[in-house]
């Protein structure tokens, strides 16, 4: 096993498990203490943003890289990319969304000895599964403050990967051919996102070529295909920022989706390697390495 997979497989067995508000707080508020202590580990500022909800206070996760040096004595706007470490009931969450962290924490590892031209944020977002109310609560935040953002990249379930016919299932009103085998990442923005989703698949095509990738161009903020809304970047995509979702379809490939089989075992390690290596591709393009 390489030193990459045995993070990844470490990353997985320690977020795994309930991550309940009501259910299990407690497992809840350790998950952002581990996302904390492992960012921090690989060299990153973190801070946490919290925001009340449900009668209590939450936290996102945020660790950031910021430039060493810069003459005007401001920064380009932040790169941010992002996944959420809760769950629905009675689910442990291994590809919702243990598999979205596991790409930020191998991220965070690849990149700390990296000097960038603008700042990098990787968040873990709280509540996306009680109605996004973290990243809505970022996203309104961050537009109360003038801040602008270079993109917003999310990682939803992106850890199950089939190879068997049919076993990829289509939205309702998807105006596009889609495979029906379900070994791709899809990739979901909307036309203020362009260039970004155009840069994920350079990216995909350049450091991860085994990865199939299918791309998504949603009108407006995708209320015309709600199903593309299912996920923290719809919350950037009301706040007019830049912003794309990767994901492996959850339910419409899914058989495990919020259900008590969501386990590590499920997931395809190979796959989210890929998707691993199109991200932190992508942060480095996009960041600009000095």
């Amino acid at each position: 096993m390489s030193p990459a997979h045995f993070r990844i497989s470490r990353y997985l067995q320690s977020l795994v498990g309930e991550r309940h508000p009501e259910r299990s707080p407690r497992a809840l508020k350790k998950t952002a203490h581990y996302l904390a202590t492992q960012f921090a580990k690989s060299g990153w500022n973190v801070s946490h943003q919290s925001f009340s909800a449900l009668g209590e206070t939450y936290r996102n996760v945020v660790a950031v890289k910021t430039p060493s040096r810069c003459l005007s004595g401001t920064y380009s706007s932040p790169l941010l990319i992002g996944a959420h470490y809760d769950t629905v009931p009675d689910s442990p969450g291994a590809d919702d969304n243990a598999s979205g962290l596991a790409v930020l924490l191998e991220m965070a590892a690849r990149l700390r000895k990296f000097a960038f031209s603008r700042p990098v944020w990787l968040v873990g977002f709280c509540l996306e599964e009680q109605d996004r109310l973290g990243s809505r609560a970022l996203a309104a935040r961050l537009k109360a403050d003038g801040q602008a953002l270079a993109g917003v990249i999310i990682l939803e379930c992106v850890g199950f990967s089939s190879s068997r016919p049919a076993s990829q299932q289509v939205p309702p009103g998807v105006p596009q051919a889609v495979p029906t085998v379900g070994d791709f990442l899809a990739i979901v923005g909307n036309e203020t996102a362009r260039d970004l989703v155009q840069a994920i698949e350079r990216s995909a095509m350049s450091r991860a070529p085994a990865l199939k990738t299918q791309s998504l161009i949603v009108p407006g903020c995708g209320e015309v295909l709600p199903h593309t809304r299912r996920s923290d970047h719809a919350s950037f995509w009301d706040a007019n920022y830049p912003a794309v979702m990767l994901t492996d379809t959850a339910n419409f490939r899914n058989p495990h989706y919020h259900r008590e089989t969501d386990t590590v075992e499920t997931l395809n390690v190979r796959f989210l390697v890929g998707v691993i290596n199109t991200v932190t591709a992508v942060t480095v393009e996009l960041a600009g390495v000095r």
